[in-house]
């Protein structure tokens, strides 16, 4: 199950991709495109042309898994259209599949506590 903040890496394609590609078709781009194994329990996150859509790309351990949405009445914020990926923490990602501006998604990092006694 994807859950948010889990143990995942999620990697977006960053240029548009054809979206009547499915679980194969999408596999051979995280292949020979992206350079990554799609069988290595990565999220690969895709957009589409409009950039109103995106798919999502997982291996679960027992089959791929893929994650369609389509957001009404807007477009997802996407990074500029590259050759290549970037990676996103488990923030950005949520704020990203929401709609939101995952560019303003940043994680408060903590010190570490110190133990008592």
């Amino acid at each position: 199950m994807i859950l948010p903040g889990g143990p995942y890496k999620i990697y977006v394609a960053t240029r548009p991709v054809d979206f009547r590609k499915q679980h194969a078709g999408l596999s051979l781009i995280v292949q020979e495109v992206l350079g990554r194994d799609p069988f290595s329990g990565a999220i690969f996150v895709f957009r589409s042309k409009r950039g109103d859509q995106l798919k999502c790309l997982v291996w679960d351990q027992t089959g791929l898994v893929l994650v369609y949405k389509k957001l009404e009445g807007g477009a997802f914020r996407w990074p500029k259209p590259a050759d290549g990926m970037i990676q996103l923490s488990p923030a950005q990602f949520s704020a990203l599949f929401e709609g939101i501006d995952w560019r303003a998604a940043r994680a408060e990092r903590r010190r570490r506590p110190k133990l008592a006694g």
